[in-house]
């Protein structure tokens, strides 16, 4: 840690989300007031020609009330599964790291989740941990300015890495890469463990299932995030002594439900603490087991059996499935059964708009979203 000196000229994070104080900070530069929407097929063209998707930003989905009765009524039948899979990773981390620990989660599918490991781990081990929110961007790496702030104001502390859940594991690999180029250049020993509830690509150690379910805060954007944005980096924004950016949407507030999802999934710890135990000890036992990334090789069969060029097109998993349908132009989803409870929301929003349903059997995941190809493949 000798190596890494405080770098005084970092800015201090500039924006609050809507979580309460004590439950998250959010390193990220405030950006709020720079128009970056475009337009969902405007920014799928975008991105399909080269711009990279962090430099602008999506047109918020606003939820018909038909979809938002459905994610209150998802979030009641899944707050136990989602409380379990919450404890189960939380008792991993506290045995495989113990409790002088920063949590991170990543922006912003990590924040919610990192809220509740840290309430959980609070409860239970009577550890108030620090637990930030940072960026990491497929394609660019991680905030490093947001990792030296930590490491800076937490010396000795160990960080844990927290997502929502795996697709085809390609933050994954980022979150790999960044570490290493990190622990290169500035002599630290980042772990590059990351730790989320779903675990269906099969590129993580720290999991609560390996189970492709629905983990309610994938089925809405920033309402369910703490009213913050994807995370923006573009050169003319973001200066090099800046956290990455991101937008608090005020305009939401009375349409957030942050705080409602996290404070229902905490009141099943209690109950969800039992099996979740037991859990834990049998996947501790089992972590020499090697991470087969069996959802990427599903992923390469689909790219071929469609012939789609580009891999990035392709997001497998009820959570990557509900972003394409959220934000991007889908040209199908693919199903493993139609009857499947956890693709309820997916079929309401497919229908919604408009995109046909093909049923894809043998697949590791419950669903997959494909992205219209915009160019002749």
């Amino acid at each position: 840690m000798s190596a890494l000196r405080f770098d005084h000229h970092i800015a201090p994070p500039s924006i609050k989300g809507s979580y309460k104080p004590e439950d998250v900070v959010f390193l990220l530069k405030d950006i709020s007031a720079i128009p970056l929407e475009r337009g969902t097929e405007d920014r799928e063209e975008a991105i399909q020609s080269g711009t990279h998707y962090s430099e602008m930003l999506p047109v918020e989905y606003r939820p018909s009330e038909a979809y938002i009765d459905l994610f209150h009524k998802t979030l009641a039948l899944s707050a136990p599964k989602v409380a379990e899979a919450v404890a189960v990773v939380s008792e991993q981390i506290v045995s495989k790291r113990g409790t002088s620990l920063v949590l991170v989660s990543l922006a912003r599918a990590g924040t919610p989740i990192g809220v509740l490991i840290k309430r959980y781990i609070k409860a239970y081990y009577h550890r108030d941990l620090n637990h930030y929110s940072i960026s990491i961007i497929r394609g660019k790496g991680i905030d490093e300015n947001a990792l030296k702030y930590i490491l800076i104001n937490h010396p000795g502390e160990d960080v844990q890495f927290i997502d929502g859940w795996t697709g085809k594991g390609a933050i994954r690999k980022v979150l790999i890469q960044a570490c290493e180029k990190f622990n290169r250049e500035y002599g630290v020993r980042l772990n590059d463990d990351l730790a989320v509830l779903a675990d269906p690509g099969s590129c993580s150690a720290t999991f609560g299932t390996r189970d492709d379910f629905l983990i309610p805060s994938a089925c809405l954007n920033s309402t369910v995030s703490g009213l913050i944005s994807r995370t923006v980096l573009r050169d003319d924004l973001i200066g090099p002594e800046d956290f990455h950016g991101a937008k608090y949407y005020a305009e939401w507030e009375k349409d957030d439900l942050s705080n409602v999802y996290v404070d229902t999934i905490e009141q099943h710890f209690d109950a969800a603490r039992p099996d979740a135990l037991i859990a834990a000890i049998q996947l501790l036992e089992q972590q020499g087991d090697p991470l087969t990334w069996r959802g990427e090789q599903d992923i390469r069969r689909i790219q071929q059996d469609y012939g789609i060029s580009d891999i990035n097109l392709i997001k497998p998993g009820v959570g990557e499935t509900t972003r394409v349908l959220l934000r991007r132009v889908p040209w199908k989803i693919l199903v493993n059964d139609i009857n499947n409870p956890n693709l309820v929301p997916i079929l309401l929003l497919a229908n919604e708009r408009e995109v046909p349903i093909e049923v894809y059997p043998d697949m590791t995941y419950s669903c997959c979203g494909i992205i219209k190809p915009l160019r002749e493949e």
